[in-house]
């Protein structure tokens, strides 16, 4: 059941009051100081960000037309600098069913070298690792495949709605003056705010290369088995508490330029022994200094056997009234291979702090 406002507010007073506790406690044992002290710097110490996105849509899709206006996210972010090395970052979800989204520590020992221990996003593909949905340009935030394939939505019901998130152990970092960026993870695969479904770990790592200033190329896998928590259509022969072998991979580039964003990614996955693949290209044109026209092809197919595939044709506009807030309109076309194609209005604005 959905959480009152004040039962929202209890959580989210207990939840800062335990980071401004553990802040103080950890700063105080790693660092020497007196209370006093600590509490006189407490301000440089600990940020506070969070954002809100509300929006309304029209879907023709299905059997009738539906519209309706909807509060998609309000997230509250919360970062402990507990010495210069060593940190904690906390995301809370207010919207809809009240959640942790991440939770973790992390310790940096060398530019080339820092270990982060909890609850974060799974860095596989390069949508999931790099964006958010505070600056990613859709209002879907991400493409089919990468919803589909790191879980993010819901949209395979084998591995569930983990918004791109589970909890495990990272080694990251760049090496050679920032031009090779690495990251590699031991993740349960189960997802959010979950315990392992089986003893068996996902193994994801991601490499990006940065030759030039404005251009980055690279590659993401995830490797493991996964422990089904729902039936699926697209993969029927795997019940319910089933391990299936799981694995994915994507290769993908990146340009950031004065007056245009480009970047593209093909996914492929392995589930059990269904194979699905697909891929995204994304084009943000800068026509005024806060204005950009967004365009976008997306295709994926979650069953290659059966071409159980979609096509998604994106155009829109954002205009960003005031620094990390937005006010975006979007019109999708989505054309299945099989089946009518439907039209998909969204309007969403975005404040941010």
């Amino acid at each position: 059941m959905p959480f009152s406002l004040d039962e929202r507010y209890g959580l989210m007073k207990n939840l800062l009051s335990l980071l401004l506790a553990f802040c103080l406690a950890a700063g105080a044992g790693a660092q020497g100081k007196k209370a006093s002290e600590i509490v006189n710097t407490l301000k440089e110490r600990i940020t506070l960000e969070g954002y809100a996105q509300v929006g309304y849509s029209y879907d023709d899709s299905g059997q009738g037309k539906a519209n309706s206006f909807e509060v998609k996210r309000a997230i509250l972010m919360a970062t402990g600098k507990i010495t210069d090395r060593w940190s904690c970052y906390f995301q809370y979800s207010l919207a809809n069913t009240p959640k942790f989204l991440e939770v973790y520590t992390e310790y940096h020992f060398l530019p080339g070298l820092s270990v982060r221990f909890g609850e974060f996003k799974t860095m596989y593909t390069i949508e999931n690792s790099l964006w958010a949905p505070s600056t990613a340009e859709l209002v879907n935030v991400f493409s089919q495949a990468t919803n589909y394939l790191v879980g993010y939505n819901g949209s395979d019901p084998l591995y569930g709605s983990n918004s791109g998130r589970d909890i495990g152990l990272m080694l990251y970092g760049d090496l050679f003056k920032g031009l090779v960026s690495y990251k590699l993870a031991v993740m349960n695969g189960q997802g959010i705010n979950k315990k392992d479904g089986n003893n068996q770990k996902d193994v994801v790592g991601n490499i990006m290369v940065s030759p030039l200033e404005w251009f980055r190329v690279g590659g993401t896998f995830s490797l493991g088995t996964g422990c089904a928590v729902a039936e699926s259509d697209v993969n029927p022969d795997i019940k319910v508490g089933d391990n299936y072998r799981r694995n994915r991979w994507s290769v993908g580039a990146t340009v950031r330029l004065e007056q245009l964003d480009l970047r593209g990614e093909y996914l492929a996955g392995l589930d059990g022994h269904v194979r699905s693949a697909g891929g995204y290209a994304m084009a943000t044109v800068h026509v005024y200094p806060k204005v950009d026209v967004i365009a976008s092809y997306d295709y994926f197919n979650k069953n290659k056997s059966l071409d159980m595939a979609q096509a998604n044709y994106v155009a829109g506009l954002q205009w960003w009234f005031y620094p990390k807030c937005r006010l975006q309109v979007q019109y999708t076309y989505c054309d299945p291979h099989k089946g009518v194609g439907s039209n998909l209005l969204q309007t969403q604005i975005q404040v941010r702090f």
